[in-house]
């Protein structure tokens, strides 16, 4: 972290399973919780590394991996997470930041609108 504060983030499903796989693949003795291994005195491999050949492979072009904290921010807060909820999941010790990573689509925005006017409407004959 930035901080320099320990944290740990909660991985499921697909996520989780997918993090196993490549463990137990790059990690054939076993003894190394490690995912993303150094191979080689001189072949230095980081996460960026790989996520860089990820990336590259799958076609995608201007996409970096903090870009990935924006997506899950804005998913999670048009799931009807809270701002507290998202502060956790992020990291982050202020509001005003949690407002900077999570984006509420156009679709979602309009529906949270359309919800408040059926609120407002219900039993008012027009």
């Amino acid at each position: 972290t930035k901080n320099g504060e320990r944290r740990s983030v909660a991985l499921k499903f697909r996520a989780l399973s997918l993090l196993v796989a490549l463990r137990k693949k790059r990690n054939k003795a076993g003894d190394d919780d490690r995912i993303f291994i150094q191979t080689g005195k001189w072949h230095v491999r980081t996460f960026d590394t790989y996520w860089c050949e990820v990336v590259d492979n799958a076609g995608i072009k201007n996409f970096r991996f903090h870009d990935l904290r924006h997506t899950a921010a804005s998913y999670a807060a048009m799931a009807g997470a809270s701002l507290l909820e998202l502060a956790e999941m992020l990291g982050h010790k202020t509001l005003a930041m949690v407002k900077r990573y999570a984006h509420l689509s156009e679709a979602h925005s309009a529906t949270v609108v359309d919800k408040m006017n059926r609120a407002m409407l219900s039993g008012v004959k027009l």
